[in-house]
């Protein structure tokens, strides 16, 4: 009888991962690569030293940049799927796109659309291309657009073929590469001067696995393409009843560069992170094979692939996921300020808001500790007054008992006498696909920086004292301060476990930004590279009350110091021997990833933006070509 049982249960279980996806089927053979030498396979062993190679990737105008006849052969070996990079305000200047109609949809209605998101070239922050052609109804004089870091051509890739077929031309011809999936990219991974860009946006295909099993797990899964944006994977949830990490109900690629980085969520301190989620990983490597990645084969990218940063180790087309239990999120509006519109702010209600500021980061160890988490901005609207807003959330909760819960800090703010507004318990806002949900992304141009704040910065009385000083000083120094609240350690994680997100995650209780909002369109060089100053000068009072910790490398300051440390901890050096092994090409770039400190880009005045050529970092000669070019 036990044996027909365990039998039976094997059945249950059986994985169905040997299934692919329909367009992962379709797969590159030499029969397609024929003559076209080009679109060849690599071979790893047979690779020259990385520092052998030539200069520099190729760009248009360099002397070995694909002449128009290879292009239109890529374009045939592609299907024709392959797009030319064309900025989108490229509609408002004089010159062969302009389109006064399309121009002036950008800037009235674009916060209506899809448009951006559904753009093969766009990234939704401006000033890391260049900021070289910006949407305007009416130029300056002598003002025009320029192509910048925009890629020069995109693959709009459907098929795994298409994406093989690009990695192998890029390597092949020396090509800058880059991945973008729906362009929320902060620090400019997702575009590159002279690139060819694989686009990754329409693999939205999705499978759910009922019964699965690999390694130790047992239960349901979800087999998921990697261009599903988090708001669309809600409709998934619901029919399947089941629960999966992403974003939230935003547009931000769920299994791209979100999973990859490490991904937080409103069920952080509930299931761990988005890279804690995959059980099996479906890529495309540096030498433009296809391969799985899981608990039993090819366990290095398994690794990797999971918290060990995007654009790095391969093209990501799809995954396997644990689905959850059905979770609700219920989320409990609260706020409190001083002064307001008009409203003069009155002698002591400013040390008053500190001290319901140090009172809710009291509070926040008692929520992480229950599997919550909280989304908050504090800042200085002006008139010397502050506000402070935040979402506290819980899963699998009451009203009854959220309210019950929080109480206790409502009536801690009320004693010290702040003006303080709640409403009642309702679903939170951000693990729900409203009515405008995948509607109106347009691209932004600020900065910010980034740091995981460990439980040990609110555990200890002089620590906690110190970090919230240099918590106040930079609000005060005038930018905006948004925390959120977390605890996605290894325990709450589960299986898998062992990959790559950086160490301080598990240590942390808070994910903290510090947002710049100057304006940083048409800023001189100069004046750039003094806002950013300040930034760095605010950023250095939490990296002083915080030394050792980290900080996201999704969401961070391009220019942080110690990045390696910064973004990896001590996951850094086994990634670097990863990388190394596996793309020793160097087909796949990004800043502040694994190995990027082998490349330079050359841009005017060191600006910190991909708008230039992309260069070995031991190349003096790159250097002086470059320059002299100039």
């Amino acid at each position: 009888m036990r044996a027909i049982l365990v039998s039976t249960l094997f059945t249950f279980f059986t994985s169905v991962k040997c299934a692919n996806f329909a367009f992962e089927e379709e797969q590159l053979t030499d029969a397609d690569i024929g003559d076209f030498k080009a679109i060849a396979f690599g071979d790893a062993s047979a690779t020259y030293p990385l520092e052998d190679g030539p200069d520099c990737r190729e760009y248009p105008g360099s002397d070995d940049w694909p002449l128009e006849e290879e292009w239109l052969r890529l374009n045939s070996s592609l299907g024709g799927a392959l797009i030319q990079g064309v900025p989108p305000a490229a509609a408002c200047y004089d010159g062969p796109y302009k389109d006064a109609a399309k121009c002036t949809f950008l800037l009235r209605n674009a916060s209506s659309s899809r448009f951006y998101i559904n753009d093969p070239v766009t990234v939704l922050t401006e000033w890391p291309e260049g900021d070289t052609c910006h949407t305007t109804l009416q130029p300056e004089p002598g003002e025009n657009c320029t192509q910048g870091a925009f890629p020069a051509y995109v693959i709009n890739a459907t098929t795994v073929r298409q994406i093989q077929i690009g990695v192998n031309f890029a390597r092949n011809r020396n090509l800058r590469l880059v991945i973008k999936n729906t362009g929320h990219d902060f620090i400019g991974r997702a575009v590159g001067f002279g690139s060819l860009s694989i686009w990754t946006h329409y693999l939205k295909d999705f499978q759910y696995l009922p019964r699965y099993q690999i390694g130790e797990y047992r239960g349901r899964a979800a087999r998921v393409g990697a261009g599903i944006e988090s708001w669309e994977m809600f409709a998934h949830m619901n029919k399947y009843n089941i629960t999966t990490l992403v974003a939230g109900g935003y547009t931000v690629g769920a299994f791209g560069g979100w999973m990859a980085g490490g991904g937080h969520s409103a069920l952080a301190s509930k299931y761990g992170l988005g890279a804690d989620q995959p059980l099996s990983i479906q890529v495309v490597t540096a030498d433009g094979r296809f391969v799985t990645a899981d608990p039993d084969q090819n366990t290095d990218l398994f690794y990797a692939l999971r918290g060990g940063g995007g654009s790095t180790y391969g093209v990501v087309t799809s995954a396997v996921i644990k689905a959850h239990p059905y979770t609700s999120i219920l989320a409990t509006p609260l706020a409190f300020f001083t002064g307001g519109v008009n409203v003069s702010v009155k002698p002591g209600d400013n040390e008053k808001f500190w001290k319901g500021f140090d009172l809710y980061h009291e509070f926040g160890k008692k929520l992480v500790d229950n599997g919550g988490t909280a989304c908050y901005v504090s800042r200085m609207p002006g008139n010397d007054s502050y506000s402070f807003t935040t979402d506290i959330e819980l899963p699998d909760v009451s009203p009854e008992y959220l309210s019950k819960f929080i109480q206790p800090l409502i009536d801690g703010l009320k004693v010290i006498g702040l003006n303080t507004t709640v409403r009642q318990p309702s679903p939170a806002s951000n693990w729900v696909a409203g009515p405008r949900a995948g509607l109106g992304d347009r691209p932004g141009n600020t900065r910010f920086g980034s740091r995981l704040l460990p439980r040990a910065n609110f555990d200890d009385p002089d620590l906690f004292k110190a970090t919230q000083q240099a918590l106040r000083e930079t609000v005060e120094a005038g930018y905006s301060f948004h925390g959120i609240h977390l605890k996605p350690t290894e325990e709450v994680a589960g299986y898998p476990g062992n990959n790559a997100v950086n160490p301080a995650f598990r240590k942390a209780i808070m994910h903290a930004d510090l947002f710049d909002n100057s304006p940083l369109q048409g800023l001189s060089p100069t004046a750039f590279k003094a806002t950013h100053a300040r930034l760095a000068s605010a950023m250095d009072k939490w990296r002083a009350v915080s030394p050792g910790a980290g900080a996201y490398m999704n969401e961070c300051d391009l220019e942080e110091p110690h990045w390696q440390q910064a973004f990896f901890g001590s996951n850094y050096d086994r990634l670097l021997r990863i990388k190394r092994r596996r793309d020793p090409w160097g087909v796949f770039y990004a800043p502040k990833t694994v190995g990027s400190e082998d490349w330079v880009v050359l841009t005017e005045d060191d600006m910190p933006t991909q708008n230039g050529p992309l260069c070995r970092a031991n190349s003096v000669e790159a250097w002086r070509g470059y320059k002299k070019a100039r």
